[in-house]
């Protein structure tokens, strides 16, 4: 039923869609899309391949090093953004020497599980103690920085919700898996981990968009920046304007 007191009109239900477009665009962009899932996926899943077939920890972890360093090089012959290729290699890197260094599988994975859980452990108590750590990486995405925590309440409650909800789903994942890791078999785990490496994403991912799309819309503070820049610099002029003309109508000149 429609609210008498707040009745939809034509333009709240584009302003709405807008809201919703301009942050699942920004959502995409900020997680890599597509094709940095792909990308952060594929490296785990050569090394659970290839060790399931072989069983040689050295043979897959050098396979899943070479894929994430390649990815990297298609990425800067292309001159693409870097980050998440980068960001990707980084973790397949530490797994790799884990990995060769304990010459377990499961050292390929220990790395990754423990960043999965701190990384669960800071966006839930940055979300209770008021200070989410998804409006901290979202901010400079929507150009709006730090500007929600004092200026737009109603968007850090969504960040709140939003931290939170990436929290609860990271621990929850890593509930699943620490378990198989002590106990589970070295394959079992691998593919298990290979199975929940979308879906809790895009399930936070989800949340994320839902709470953000129904908050305030950013407070543009890059925007807010240059126009100050450029009113100073228009009243800078004006006065220099001013001062030439005060000369020209002083006597002798």
């Amino acid at each position: 039923m429609t609210s008498l007191d707040k009745p939809t009109t034509p333009e709240s239900a584009d302003a709405g869609t807008d809201q919703k477009a301009v942050t699942q665009a920004a959502l995409f962009d900020a997680f890599g899309g597509i094709r940095g899932t792909v990308e952060t996926m594929l490296p785990g899943l050569l090394f659970v391949m290839i060790y399931t077939i072989n069983k040689d920890v050295q043979m897959s972890a050098v396979a899943a090093g070479a894929v994430a360093v390649l990815l990297v090089v298609v990425r800067l012959i292309r001159k693409d953004t870097v980050k998440h290729a980068f960001s990707g290699v980084f973790g397949v890197g530490v797994g790799v020497a884990f990995a060769l260094f304990t010459g377990s599988a499961k050292g390929f994975y220990l790395p990754g599980m423990i960043y999965g859980v701190c990384l669960g452990a800071a966006f839930t108590i940055s979300a209770l103690v008021g200070f989410p750590l998804l409006g901290v990486i979202l901010g400079p995405v929507f150009k709006e920085n730090l500007s929600w925590r004092t200026r737009n309440p109603g968007r850090k409650k969504a960040y709140v919700k939003a931290s939170l909800a990436w929290g609860i789903v990271f621990l929850a994942k890593y509930a699943i898996l620490f378990p198989l890791y002590w106990w589970g078999d070295e394959t079992q785990l691998g593919w298990v981990l290979i199975a929940l490496k979308l879906p809790p994403m895009v399930l936070a991912v989800y949340f994320t968009w839902l709470f953000l799309a129904k908050a305030p819309p950013p407070i543009d503070v890059i925007a807010e920046w240059e126009a100050q820049e450029q009113a100073e610099k228009a009243e800078k002029a004006e006065k220099a304007e001013q001062a030439r003309r005060a000369a020209a109508q002083e006597p002798g000149v």
